[in-house]
């Protein structure tokens, strides 16, 4: 009798055991826009500010300003179009620059001031779908060509990292460089900055 109780016992232990070591993550859902920085490095958060910050201060312009009012007067009080151009990871780690672009695409049809048309892979289906329709839609279905609407001006930019680093605090710097251009002319119509500032202190060492 007794040798079967301390066999039970060994068999709840490792159960209990064996359930504490599990390998399998444990999951927590979050709201979307809820601040978390784990590690200090480039976040979803960071993306939401410069993308707000860049599309503020770039259509706060005067100059940017008077170029749509002009664009509008030319052509029938319209909103001119805007496309997104490459950023470019110039930092030290890797950093996918399309979430921040689609953020950016997102800013410009929310603002209600410039419209957007498509650009990059999604403008090149297009063009393909268009000419497969030439060959394979109805007379009346297929979309005509020759009637994109042409970008006025183009965004694009590249972002950076530095970083100071001195015992278990580290200083990490992101700065997002953003332009716009009129497509006609070439020229750049407004030039702006966005920042990310971060301070992280890692855990002392444990003797």
């Amino acid at each position: 009798m007794k040798q079967k109780m301390v066999w039970a016992a060994c068999a709840v232990f490792l159960t209990v055991s064996f359930s504490g070591c599990s390998s399998a993550p444990k999951v927590k859902r979050i709201e979307a826009g809820e601040q978390r920085d784990l590690s200090g490095r480039w976040s979803a958060n960071d993306v939401r500010a410069i993308a707000g910050k860049l599309l503020d201060d770039c259509l706060g312009s005067p100059g940017v300003n008077r170029q749509i009012q002009d664009w509008k007067r030319s052509n029938r009080n319209e909103n001119p179009t805007c496309i997104v151009g490459n950023f470019r990871n110039s930092s030290s780690e890797h950093i996918d620059t399309n979430i921040l672009s689609r953020s950016l695409e997102t800013a410009i049809l929310n603002s209600g001031v410039l419209d957007f048309v498509a650009g990059g892979n999604v403008r090149d289906q297009i063009r393909t779908e268009r000419q497969e329709q030439q060959l394979n839609a109805s007379e009346k279905t297929a979309a005509a060509l020759g009637n994109e609407t042409g970008a006025a001006f183009m965004l694009s930019g590249d972002v950076k990292s530095m970083i100071d680093k001195a015992g278990n605090k580290s200083y990490r710097n992101y700065f997002v460089d953003a332009q716009l251009t009129n497509i006609e002319t070439g020229r750049i119509i407004w030039q702006g900055q966005a920042e990310v500032a971060k301070e992280i202190k890692q855990p002392g060492a444990r003797f």
